[in-house]
């Protein structure tokens, strides 16, 4: 208010008209008034005369307050508007003290890929230094928070039905005179259908984006007090590297690691560019830096996270140590749709940085591009007995002509030389990759070409899904969803059977052999046997009970098995889903792998 009133006098004093200002304040809405008033005093606050006369100086005086363009803004008469944060804008005046949460409970909810269970937890981040609580009762929330998934229309409609029930249980708040419910849709859908959500579903009272998650105490004060408040903006550097995860699940010895973000590849198919913008590397420093954390707080196990993370590379010049590379080198065969870029730390200096520094915790990473698995990198991998042998090789299809469609950048053959590659660099390698069935315009001919690369490939696991056409993408305007739902649901099945019986396969070469396993907890159909992953991903189930402390202990150096421990185990039994195995002792990566 002291502004205002010091703003006004400023006025009378260069006026000759008191009058005039009083009509046409009069005469305005409370909206076209703050807009008017507004461009009045920034013209006020650029004169020279009024500087030079008043010696008035707005930087010297008025520096830690607010400004009138800020209190301006955030006067809109509450519940009538919409907050959409804009780029280069002038951010709307909000007290420190109304961004605290005051202990306002929060309930957090994650739908999709892991990216966006680490992003759920770089949330939990930065609400808990607001002093916000978290809670896993939803009766007990004062905010709901959906982390959520734009990748297909399941996942949407997922989210949207959950919201028809959100509304259902904020209108029952509102007519018992409980307590208020704000409800926040965070995420890829956010950026995606964030006019929708608003309109569509107007219980949302806040929507906040991939690279706007550092904004959210702002946006849920604004939101409080009736408005809608909207910031979707993607960023070229946000990396969230300052920020420190917390993790949702305390009892877990495994754990994300978040090194990149967005992606550039640009398949025609794909929404992910254009919800999490382009890519971007966090330095190297800040991610060793979190693997050591992680690693004295007990973690046994992390995986590295991108949207495309091979393609990492720190180009922050703080952190390059070493002379920068040339040009990122490919797998033969592979292009992309984008220059070469060059300089930089790149995946394989990572990987090699991360497996010396923690030497007993295991390293994987996800998800990943085949164009990005130069020889460099598979070397690495086959160095290092902590970095797992397990790679991610997405193919999406088997025809090279349906591949040209989706823009991936490579041909069937370059694929499979790449798996030849890989298969012949690191010995024992497991193999897993994503499918798609039915894209635009895809022949039986076509698809038969899928089928047969999953069974001439072998995969231990494999994500399968029939096309999902998605707006915005090169698909949605250059391409007809032409294929027949019940097609692709009929080549779904397929691609699944022919995947099923190629993982049994595989599954059961592993019996005789003896794996180190990461124990996770318990099997989820028996509280006697104990669950947990080899090196190349596979669940092993083992029975719990004592047993040697380590491969040369006495036979009575017993030591039950616990969260968290790595056990050598026989393998016995397999099924295209699990093995089960004998757990003979208590071992370190290191040893282990030394014996073998």
């Amino acid at each position: 208010m002291f502004m205002f009133v010091l703003f006004i006098n400023i006025y009378i004093q260069h006026t000759t008209s008191l009058h005039k200002l009083k009509n046409r304040v009069s005469s305005m809405s409370t909206i076209s008034r703050n807009y008017k008033l507004l461009k009045f005093t920034r013209r006020l606050l650029t004169s020279q005369t009024c500087l030079r006369k008043g010696n008035f100086s707005t930087v010297g005086r008025l520096k830690d307050g607010p400004s009138l363009q800020d209190f301006i803004r955030g006067s809109t008469e509450a519940g009538n508007s919409v907050y959409i944060a804009a780029r280069n804008e002038t951010v709307p005046y909000v007290s420190a003290d109304t961004l605290l949460g005051q202990k306002r409970k929060v309930f957090l909810e994650v739908y999709g890929c892991q990216m966006n269970t680490n992003d759920t937890e770089i949330v939990w981040s930065i609400l808990k230094s607001h002093e916000y609580q978290r809670t896993v009762n939803l009766k007990e929330a004062d905010i709901v928070l959906m982390m959520t998934c734009a990748i297909r229309e399941g996942a949407e409609d997922t989210v949207w039905n959950r919201l028809k029930h959100l509304r259902l249980m904020k209108q029952k708040r509102e007519a018992t005179d409980e307590k208020p419910l704000q409800i926040g849709v965070l995420g890829c859908m956010a950026e995606r259908l964030k006019k929708q959500l608003i309109e569509k579903e107007h219980s949302v009272d806040v929507v906040a984006g991939p690279d706007a998650y550092k904004d959210l105490p702002r946006l849920l004060a604004i939101g409080q007090n009736g408005q809608k408040a909207i910031n979707v903006l993607l960023s070229l550097d946000e990396t969230y590297a300052d920020v420190v995860p917390i993790k949702l699940d305390r009892k877990s010895k495994t754990a994300y690691v978040s090194i990149m973000r967005g992606c550039d590849n640009m398949c025609s198919y794909c929404i992910v560019p254009f919800t999490r913008g382009k890519e971007r590397s966090r330095p190297l420093r800040s991610i060793r830096d979190e693997a050591l954390k992680l690693n004295d707080e007990g973690i046994r196990e992390i995986t590295l996270l991108g949207q495309n993370v091979n393609s990492y590379r720190d180009t922050s010049d703080h952190t390059v140590e070493t002379e920068p590379k040339e040009a990122t080198l490919l797998a033969p065969g592979f292009r992309t749709v984008y220059k070469s870029k060059v300089g930089g730390l790149r995946f394989a200096e990572l990987l090699a940085d991360l497996a010396e520094t923690v030497p007993e915790m295991r390293i994987r990473f996800t998800s990943p591009h085949p164009k990005d698995f130069p020889r460099d990198v598979l070397e690495t991998i086959a160095k290092y007995p902590n970095v797992c042998n397990s790679l991610h090789l997405p193919a999406q299809s088997g025809n090279t002509q349906v591949l040209e469609r989706m823009r991936r950048g490579y041909s069937r053959e370059a694929y499979l030389n790449l798996v030849g590659e890989v298969r012949t660099t690191i010995p024992n390698v497991t193999l897993s990759s994503d499918f798609i069935c039915g894209f635009c315009g895809e022949t039986e001919a076509e698809f038969d070409d899928t089928v047969s690369l999953i069974e001439n490939v072998g995969y231990h696991a494999a994500f399968l899904f029939a096309y999902s056409m998605r707006a915005k993408t090169t698909a949605h305007r250059r391409y007809s969803d032409d294929v027949p739902e019940e097609v692709k649901q009929d080549r779904l099945r397929r691609m699944i059977a022919a995947y099923r019986k190629e993982a049994e396969r595989l599954n059961n070469q592993f019996i005789g052999r003896i794996e180190l396993i990461l124990v996770e907890g318990y099997s989820k159909r028996s509280r006697t046997d104990l669950a947990g992953r080899n090196d190349g991903n596979v669940k092993v189930i083992v029975p719990a009970g004592p047993i040697p402390t380590a491969r040369d202990a006495d036979s009575d150096d017993l030591r039950p098995v616990g969260v968290g421990d790595y056990v050598a185990v026989r393998i016995t039994a397999s099924n295209s889903q699990v093995l089960k195995g004998e757990p003979l002792y208590h071992a370190k990566i290191r040893e282990f792998y030394a014996s073998q």
